[in-house]
């Protein structure tokens, strides 16, 4: 089952061309994981809390097509694997049934020195209906 929040496109986040900014695409996919982790109780407050940071080390994004001013979109976050302190999170927008962008996110669970840390066994479980295999 896929995380899914809702963005509406902003004039600000418009190109000279009048479509959405590449850099606002990943903005957006930013959003979204930041949403699940909160939504599960582990926002970045929590993470900080307990000594623990989730941090990007690679990004994949493919932009299929344009978004405009206005458009309301979906963004889709699905975890696809958990190990031992690394995790990879797929993400989709879609304007309606179109997808406009997809991105794999490669993460690496550090602690606040930046030393990799293990994934928590609680944020791995609460993660579990997000697995894109499923829990």
């Amino acid at each position: 089952m896929a995380h899914e929040i809702a963005v509406r496109v902003r004039f600000y986040e418009l190109d000279p061309y009048n479509h959405v900014n590449h850099s606002a695409y990943i903005q957006y996919f930013e959003t979204a994981r930041i949403e699940l982790l909160e939504s599960i109780g582990f926002g970045m407050p929590v993470l900080d809390s307990l000594g623990l940071r989730i941090v990007v080390t690679g990004i994949t994004t493919r932009f299929l097509r344009s978004a405009g001013p206005g458009d309301d979109l979906t963004v889709e976050t699905e975890v696809a694997r958990i190990r031992r302190a690394t995790s990879q999170w797929l993400q989709r927008i879609r304007r309606n049934d179109e997808i406009l962008a997809t991105q794999a996110v490669d993460a690496a669970m550090t602690d606040t020195e930046g030393r990799p840390a293990r994934f928590l066994p609680e944020l791995a479980a609460a993660l579990g209906p997000y697995l894109a295999d499923g829990p």
